[in-house]
Parts: structure tokens; C-alpha cells; sequence
């Protein structure tokens, strides 16, 4: 039954991608117009550079909408969970709280905390919102289901933006998930939609997911 109701919460992909610019610099006779024409390339590169750097899958910033509703300073900030191991940068973000009450009743803060180099797709409290209440506090109660649930949120690996084009990654949970997209647009397991992507912490990389993901009971 709770596998059944979950599966009918998915939400549609929405988003489009970002492109970058392409620029091309012309040369002149004289070396006048060639001294110029070099500082017109280069700066047509800065300039082409900065929309790039800042696209989903070729920057290190965060994207998507809901990236607006972070703090912009202290802990919950992006650049105060840069300086903390992941669970301990979820537990300073309000809208990932129900996760955290999770983790913890899992006894994975340790876990995820001293694991290296790894990606956590993380649900939103509106992502467990969607799960009955009745079904919830059964997962919250079953700490062996619970932990299977959570892990299956676990890749053993960091994960830029591009690789969530078109991939398939083993979890934490000894299963795999798939993901799918492109610029500021990605899914995962073609129901759970990234809505704050590339989040920094010391030692993950996050992916805010408005879904929670089930691995096969």
C-alpha cells in the first residue's frame, strides 16, 4: 500500500535548458586592428564564459526554484553547509527538517556525516507531505524499512549536473537509480523532480528533490 501511494504522488518535469553563448572573433590586416581584435576576442570570451560557468552541468552553483527559500547567510546558507558534513548542513535547512527527524531515528547521521565524496538526493518536507500520515509513521517506526528508504537516497559517488543527464548509479541501499534531464531540468527515477540542485556541503554534493524515492520492497 505505501509503495502504491507514493508512486501515484509524481510530478511532472517542468524547466528548460541553459545554453551557452558562441562567440567568434575576426582578425584585421594590420596589427593595429589585430591588437584590437585580440582585445575584442578576449573579452567576448569573459563575457561568453560567465553564462557558461553559471549553467547547470558546467558550474559549481546551486539552480533550480526552490534554491530561492534557502537562507542567504548562516549555517542553512549555501555557503554555511559548504563547511559541513551533509547531515549536519540538512539539519540547518528548515525545509529539510522531516528528513533529518528521519535520519536520526535511522542512527545515519555518523553514516552519512563520515562517508566521502558521496550525492544525497534530498526530500523536501513537502515530499514526505505526500506520504499518508498513517503510512509515514510506520516507515518513522520501522527503523529496517526506514533505513533502506533513506539509503536508497545515496550515491557512492559525487555527481555534477551533467552526469544527471542520462545515468544509472548504485545506492547506498545496494540498488540502483536512474536520472535524467538537462540544464536546470532534472528527474530522478522519472517522478522525483530536482528543485535546488548542486548544493554544496564537505562531503556531498545535494540534490533537493520535491519526491521521496522508493527502492523495491
Amino acid at each position: 500500500m505505501f509503495t502504491t501511494r507514493f508512486q501515484r504522488a509524481a510530478l511532472a518535469v517542468v524547466g528548460a535548458a541553459v545554453l551557452p553563448l558562441a562567440l567568434t572573433a575576426c582578425s584585421g590586416d594590420s596589427g593595429k586592428d589585430k591588437d584590437t581584435d585580440s582585445s575584442a576576442s578576449s573579452a567576448a570570451t569573459d563575457t561568453a564564459e560567465t553564462p557558461a560557468d553559471n549553467a547547470a552541468g558546467t558550474g559549481d552553483k546551486p539552480f533550480g526554484t526552490a534554491c530561492a527559500s534557502v537562507p542567504k547567510s548562516g549555517a542553512g546558507s549555501f555557503d554555511g553547509m559548504s563547511k559541513d558534513p551533509v547531515a549536519t548542513a540538512a539539519s540547518n535547512n528548515p525545509d529539510l527538517s522531516t528528513l533529518v527527524t528521519a535520519v536520526k531515528e535511522a542512527g545515519l547521521v555518523d553514516t552519512l556525516n563520515n562517508a566521502k565524496d558521496i550525492t544525497v538526493f534530498a526530500p523536501t518536507n513537502e515530499a514526505f507531505a505526500k506520504i499518508p500520515k498513517a503510512d509515514l509513521d510506520k516507515v518513522l517506526a520501522d527503523k529496517a524499512m526506514l533505513t533502506k528508504i533513506l539509503t536508497y537516497h545515496v550515491v557512492g559517488e559525487k555527481l555534477d549536473p551533467k552526469a544527471l543527464e542520462s545515468g544509472t548509479f548504485p545506492t547506498l541501499e545496494k540498488s540502483t537509480l536512474t536520472t535524467a534531464g538537462s540544464g536546470e531540468s532534472y528527474t530522478v527515477n522519472d517522478t522525483s523532480k530536482v528543485v535546488c540542485g548542486n548544493v554544496p556541503t564537505a562531503n556531498a554534493t545535494v540534490y533537493i528533490v520535491d519526491t521521496v524515492l522508493m527502492p523495491k520492497m
